[in-house]
């Protein structure tokens, strides 16, 4: 019978030599795992919630801007008209009469403003009592339909007026709340809700739907004093409403 030994001692050679290792040699060294793959940094988003506020209210100032010119242009227009009034000598004059009322009627609407509410810093209130002197110094020149044409605008300067100082009443004017130089014309640009305070954290007292009318009369920060059609007040969020078209 042949020995055994040759063969195994054949077998453990064939096995080292295919693992590089040999009988009194150091153990052959393991392969390093390949290195995990890192994902990608993500991006780190930070807010500045002053630039924010400050956005915000640049951005109610243009629609006070807008809203100033457009009743700019609106009273220019009507001075033409007058004016073309005028040159055409229509028989149609206003007499003393008719100037007399019409300034008494804005002299009454000027009083109410004066003496209803708070109407310090109403801008309307400045503007309705500019617009009724000049109505006073066009009838002394007997220019009765230049007078009764100003004494009407001294009445919707009182009017707007009397919204604001309302809409002030339902909540008193809060520290650093700005009144606008002119009721703004906007409308809700999506479903928003209308709240008792300047704040998320007040209650919302109702809920409007995309494109609901609304006056602004001020502003706190990013929120906006407004009153709708039926006269309900409250303070919106400034990103949910924008001009009226």
């Amino acid at each position: 019978m042949r020995p055994l030994l040759p063969i195994v001692s054949l077998v453990v050679l064939s096995v080292c030599n295919s693992c590089g290792w040999m009988p009194g040699s150091a153990p052959a060294p393991k392969p390093e795992p390949a290195p995990a793959r890192r994902p990608p940094p993500q991006p780190v988003v930070v807010r500045d919630t002053q630039l924010e506020q400050r956005v915000g209210r640049l951005e109610l100032r243009l629609l006070e801007k807008e809203a100033q010119v457009e009743e700019l242009q609106a009273r220019l227009d009507d001075a033409r008209r007058e004016v073309v009034r005028a040159m055409a000598k229509l028989q149609s004059l206003a007499t003393r009469a008719e100037a007399a009322s019409g300034m008494a009627e804005a002299e009454i609407a000027l009083q109410s403003l004066r003496t209803s509410g708070n109407p310090q810093g109403v801008p309307e209130l400045g503007q309705a009592a500019q617009l009724l002197q000049l109505a006073t110094a066009e009838f002394d020149r007997q220019n009765y339909g230049g007078a009764l044409y100003l004494a009407n605008q001294a009445k919707d300067a009182a009017a707007a007026g009397q919204g604001r100082v309302a809409s002030v009443e339902r909540g008193s004017l809060r520290q650093g709340e700005v009144p606008f130089a002119l009721p703004l014309r906007l409308q809700t640009v999506g479903r928003a809700n209308v709240r008792a305070g300047p704040g998320s954290g007040f209650e919302v007292s109702f809920t409007l739907d995309g494109g609901a009318p609304l006056t602004g009369f001020s502003y706190l920060e990013q929120r906006v004093r407004i009153t709708d059609d039926s006269g309900r007040a409250g303070w919106v969020y400034q990103n949910l409403v924008g001009r009226r078209q």
